[in-house]
């Protein structure tokens, strides 16, 4: 997604819907926006654990929303409205290219701000390497998915099985990549066998996250490409540094045992300090390789 007349994109923020209802509107309160990669019901349960959190912590009134879209985001760092989102490292690249958030923190797996991506397919299917995958119907997460459509899509270049800058259809075939909109959306149509494999992050297969067992045990692992960068909590430019040094040290509390199991719900992993640039710089490579920005 490329923050193309992001000016003039910005004033319709305020009327822009959200996914929990209502509008973004300007307030005193600390509003933070999470990406709508969940279950409807469960990401309700988790923006009122996390508000009432911080709203504790800080002393302040606090409102975590859940827009439709990335781009909603990115509008609300912009003019204000947002003060903390949880990103993918596009999203955020988008928002540093822009100059309207900073990395607050990011997500530590493993011990390394990085993760992996797979490819995934139904346990009966004859395929082994991303190779057999050739002229296959696949379906790519989103068209703005680090782990499920820009890491794999590289890893294709990097291989040697696509140009620099061609489409992934000069690998799968014409009209053979649908583009969805997030982990499980790509995992249903392989599920339902509208699609022999997709591109989503490793925890969507090896965590109890965001399918059910039983999904989990219909399907395999292909091939896997690394390193994805993780999220990131991407805090607003214009936010002033003591309310933002408030708010780091109120996520980095988040990592204290007693607190751990909200934060693995809402973001995943461990939270950690990291330096922008380098966090960003395997995916900026990774854009480079398949000519997007």
């Amino acid at each position: 997604m490329k923050l193309v007349r992001l000016a003039s994109l910005v004033a319709l923020a305020g009327a822009l819907p959200l996914a929990g209802g209502g509008s973004l509107h300007a307030s005193e309160k600390l509003v933070v926006a999470l990406k709508p990669d969940k279950n409807p019901e469960q990401m309700l349960a988790e923006r009122r654990a996390l508000a009432d959190y911080l709203q504790g912590a800080l002393g302040r009134p606090a409102e975590v929303i859940v827009p439709l879209s990335a781009a909603v985001i990115l509008e609300g760092l912009a003019n204000g409205t947002l003060d903390l989102a949880y990103l993918s490292a596009s999203d955020m690249l988008n928002a540093r290219r822009a100059r309207i958030a900073d990395v607050l923190l990011a997500g530590e797996i493993g011990g390394r701000p990085e993760y992996r991506s797979y490819w995934v397919a139904l346990a009966d299917k004859p395929f082994a390497r991303v190779d057999d995958l050739r002229g296959r119907r696949v379906a790519f997460s989103s068209r703005t998915s680090t782990s499920g459509y820009v890491i794999p899509h590289a890893d294709l270049v990097r291989k040697g099985l696509l140009e620099a800058g061609a489409s992934p259809e000069e690998f799968f075939g014409a009209g053979n990549a649908w583009y969805g909109s997030g982990y499980v959306s790509a995992v249903e149509r392989v599920l339902s066998g509208e699609a022999e494999a997709a591109a989503i992050s490793y925890y969507v297969l090896d965590e109890d996250k965001h399918l059910n067992l039983e999904q989990r045990r219909r399907l395999k692992k292909v091939a896997e490409q690394s390193p994805v960068p993780t999220h990131v909590l991407a805090v607003r430019r214009t936010l002033p540094g003591a309310p933002r040094e408030a708010l780091r040290r109120a996520l980095l509390a988040l990592n204290e045992p007693a607190r751990a199991a909200l934060r693995d719900k809402v973001f995943t992993s461990k939270l950690v300090a990291v330096d922008e640039a380098k966090h960003l710089a395997p995916l900026e490579e990774a854009q480079r390789l398949i000519g997007a920005r």
